[in-house]
């Protein structure tokens, strides 16, 4: 016991700066891309089993959490594994909503007012993630997750209430959101309604202020594994950043840059990260860059059953961006009709300028979120259909769409 309040103690220091231990980039996603919720209330915990105060400089008191803010200490409630046992009915079957090489999440409910274990299907939804005893990364993420997402509150980060460390058992419980990721909306197959234009702006943009709160704190957080996977989205698609697994402290004291391990996933990690380790704030914009295009495109980012030369869609879509006759005909289809060519060439000129290859030719968060808000704003309809690629399918002669023009 001595020893695990001695830990704690080290763990919440502030000088805590986590760093995950080394794992290649891996074409499969190693986050809980499937881990959903609704909000589970704003409520902080105030009980004597909660750790931290808001700190009264801390960009506001409790009414600041709709601009973010920036805690001394994680404020989150602690839990006995006894009682994340009641919060899932013992971790029963049918409360599973996801699993990966992390662990398992499960659905649960709590009490609305004290986060305590509520009866079954009452109170709040919540996400329990049970980090399984043989993950290699398991303890540093699991502390990275509360060192990260239990000081910083924003709109768009999903929201950590609580965690469990009893013994060899790490647990951690969120928000529960209610429509899941952006990347099983996106890419989900069948009779389902897809995504529109007007929701994919949405979904970009708050997620771009979420990164853009990140990179804007004292000590500037660089995300490192930006994706689909780890944008959820609430009842109302507002969307918010998940997974802080392998969040790190930006550069200080003049620094460009923070040198690390190369983790992440293929795809969306940028090349100066993958080819020297050298991690920037920017990479981050690199990551947003990329998942910007699988909006536009309806495509993801690494697809080995796609036909040969467009398997990594940023190497095959990037020229297309640069002419309005080419990107006409890589916009996803199930758009067709919901934008105008205006917007469309925009939202290609601002992708353009997030995948640079070089870091500080990008744009910061906080710009790529304005100019998505205005390219949003931008009003006009195309209405007519491209001409397809070849590969792409849909043979015959199609009427030219003005972006074609």
């Amino acid at each position: 016991m001595l020893l695990l309040l001695l830990l704690l103690l080290l763990f919440f220091s502030p000088s805590f700066s986590p760093d995950a231990s080394p794992c290649d980039c891996t074409d499969s996603s190693r986050t809980s891309s499937t881990f959903t919720t609704t909000t589970a209330t704003s409520a902080a915990n105030t009980s004597s089993s909660s750790i931290g105060q808001h700190s009264a400089n801390s960009l506001g008191a409790e009414a600041g959490r709709s601009q973010g803010m920036i805690l001394e200490s994680p404020d989150l409630r602690i839990y006995t594994y006894a009682e994340l046992r009641a919060v899932t009915r013992n971790f029963r079957p049918e409360t599973l909503i996801g699993e990966g090489g992390f662990g398992k999440v499960f659905k649960g409910w709590v009490n609305e007012r004290t986060l305590s274990p509520a009866r079954s299907r009452t109170g709040t939804v919540v996400a329990v993630k049970k980090i399984s005893p043989e993950s290699m990364q398991g303890l540093e993420e699991w502390q990275s997750e509360v060192n990260f997402l239990g000081r910083l509150s924003h709109p768009n980060l999903v929201r950590l209430l609580g965690y469990c460390w009893e013994d060899t058992e790490l647990l951690l419980v969120y928000e529960f959101m209610t429509r899941g990721s952006l990347e099983n909306q996106l890419f989900r197959t069948g009779p389902v309604q897809p995504l529109g234009w007007s929701l994919r702006m949405k979904i970009l943009i708050g997620a771009a202020r979420g990164l853009a709160f990140l990179h804007a704190s004292d000590k500037q957080v660089i995300y490192r594994d930006f994706k689909a996977a780890n944008i959820l989205l609430d009842s109302n698609y507002n969307a918010k950043i998940s997974d802080f697994g392998l969040a790190k402290n930006g550069p200080t004291g003049g620094d460009s840059h923070v040198t690390t391990r190369i983790m992440g996933t293929y795809g969306y990690a940028a090349p100066e990260y993958v080819a020297t380790g050298h991690l920037y704030v920017k990479s981050d914009v690199y990551g947003f860059g990329v998942v910007l295009l699988e909006m536009l495109t309806g495509k993801r980012a690494i697809d080995t059953r796609r036909p040969r030369g467009q398997h990594q869609l940023v190497e095959w879509a990037k020229p297309h961006l640069h002419d309005r006759r080419t990107l006409a005909q890589i916009m996803d289809r199930r758009m067709d009709g919901q934008y105008s060519t205006k917007a469309a060439v925009r939202a290609a000129q601002l992708t353009l300028r997030c995948l640079a290859a070089e870091p500080k030719s990008r744009p910061s968060m906080a710009e790529v979120a304005d100019a998505l808000e205005h390219i949003e704003a931008i009003k006009g309809i195309a209405l007519r259909k491209p001409k397809p690629l070849p590969g792409r399918g849909g043979g015959g002669a199609a009427r030219r769409s003005p972006l074609e023009r």
